[in-house]
């Protein structure tokens, strides 16, 4: 079933309010997806501090072997990892400094904290509320496709800045990671919705704009979905031709929210003066910085 939210605060003046808010819109959609959740922050400079690349990983060992690459920051089962030098090469060095680890997420300014349990139990672990910034996105996840683990949770952030959150499943997602994976791509886990993560990922490498790296999603994926993508000047939602999985988007000049239920969008500051509407079957929706 899965909950999918997200917030793109168009007002700098909310942005302290965003893990108050995330955390609200989160909690109203939990019994959609019990088992695990995620959540991505975009510009909370205590999660990602200027100057550096952060890595949010799932550590295979003790971080503290972390401590020599950079600033270790522990939330729960994820670990934050800041370091003045490139993603590729912090992310090289911490597979050599505890190998088996895995990198959930990447930026200089996205922080992604995933974990197993009850969304509200998380948020609490993760300290959600006092955090802000001025994009968020979270899911929450009743596991299908793959197992219950940290990594299989969404958001997948498969690219720099890049994150996607998905509700529904996609048939052949075999076929299409077999091809991701003979142009050169990697996979963490088994989990359907890290295909489309990796497709999207690999349109905008090849120059794709983040609508048309969606457009092709509707064009190659097979099955039910709607998707939430983000990555640090982009908020985008996209559902499938039938469009079965709920959806719904409210806009004010003060912010742009999507949410799987109204009750979650109920939570917002000046929700009854907001545009709030159900986006079309294959019809991509794209706000920006």
């Amino acid at each position: 079933m899965c909950g999918i939210v997200g917030l793109h605060l168009r007002d700098p003046g909310l942005w302290p309010q965003l893990g108050t808010l995330l955390a609200g819109m989160l909690s109203e959609v939990a019994d959609r997806g019990p088992d695990s959740a995620g959540i991505a922050i975009y510009g909370d400079s205590t999660l990602t501090p200027p100057d550096t690349v952060t890595l949010s990983l799932l550590p295979s060992g003790n971080p503290t072997a972390l401590a020599d690459l950079g600033t270790v920051t522990v939330l729960g089962p994820t670990t934050l990892l800041s370091s003045s030098g490139s993603a590729d090469a912090v992310a090289a060095a911490v597979e050599a400094a505890l190998p088996g680890t895995t990198v959930i997420g990447m930026g200089a300014q996205l922080a992604v904290l995933k974990g197993t349990g009850h969304p509200d139990t998380l948020a609490a672990q993760f300290d959600l509320p006092r955090f802000g910034g001025w994009q968020g996105l979270a899911h929450t996840r009743m596991a299908t496709e793959s197992a219950v683990t940290a990594a299989h949770a969404h958001p997948f952030s498969v690219g720099d800045g890049l994150c996607l959150v998905h509700n529904g499943s996609f048939a052949n997602h075999a076929t299409i990671r077999r091809e991701l994976i003979a142009g050169g791509a990697r996979f963490d886990t088994d989990n359907d919705s890290e295909v489309a993560a990796r497709f999207v990922a690999a349109c905008l490498a090849d120059g794709d704009d983040l609508d048309k790296a969606l457009r092709r999603v509707c064009e190659r994926f097979d099955g039910f979905f709607t998707l939430l993508v983000s990555t640090p000047t982009e908020f985008a939602v996209v559902r499938d031709a039938i469009a079965c999985k709920p959806a719904l988007i409210a806009e004010t000049a003060a912010w742009v929210a999507m949410a799987s239920e109204y009750r979650a969008l109920a939570t917002l500051p000046g929700i009854e003066n907001a545009l709030v509407f159900e986006p079309a079957p294959e019809e991509v929706y794209t706000w920006s910085r």
